[in-house]
């Protein structure tokens, strides 16, 4: 597969490396100095956007404007995501989002849901931590965001999000339900990028 990679940081040169281990080719990476704009296209299959909040409504649009589907998994940038969508439609383009591709924390996502299910019913205040490295762009982060959002349609009321930033710490988030007599927690670490 031909693979334009728009964002250069730690995400973008991990999926870089990963993919050419699978034997894929990377055709062109985006980034500060190199932005997707002036880039061409040419031969690329899909376009793995791995930005910043800023750049990446103009990196997906530009792709998708140049035909090019496109997986996004920047956070921060979410209220162009209509936008997006519609143009992809019209346009007749492919695009596909996640706040977070980890198989596990799609599965914390789902255990996530469930705990919220079980505690909707009694006196516990619900609130969610979360720490990246300390060059993450967005607070709180989008999987946060993705727990809090599952967690308020569940229970009906809003949860805390705490945020923060240490070091090269790749990603932890922890959900808590807290009473006077005891609390709950579920947490999920990522060890590395690989996910």
């Amino acid at each position: 597969m031909n693979i334009a990679i728009l964002g250069n940081g730690k995400m973008g040169k991990r999926v870089n490396e990963l993919a050419t281990k699978k034997g894929h080719n990377i055709i062109c990476v985006a980034d500060s100095n190199n932005p997707a704009i002036s880039l061409e296209f040419k031969n690329t299959d899909v376009a793995i956007d791995f930005s910043t909040p800023n750049t990446a409504f103009a990196n997906i649009s530009h792709a998708i404007n140049s035909g090019i589907p496109v997986v996004s998994g920047t956070t921060g940038w979410l209220n162009k995501i209509e936008d997006i969508n519609t143009m992809c439609t019209s346009l007749g383009g492919a695009f596909l989002y996640s706040s977070n591709f980890s198989l596990g924390v799609n599965i914390f996502f789902e255990i996530n849901k469930r705990v919220a299910i079980l505690m909707k019913n009694y006196n516990y205040k619900s609130k969610i931590y979360e720490t990246h490295h300390t060059n993450k762009l967005d607070k709180p982060s989008g999987t946060a965001i993705t727990l809090s959002n599952d967690m308020n349609k569940i229970l009906k009321k809003q949860t805390t999000i705490k945020s923060s930033r240490i070091a090269e710490t790749t990603g932890t988030h922890k959900v808590t339900y807290s009473s006077k007599i005891d609390e709950i927690e579920i947490k999920h670490t990522a060890n590395n990028r690989d996910g």
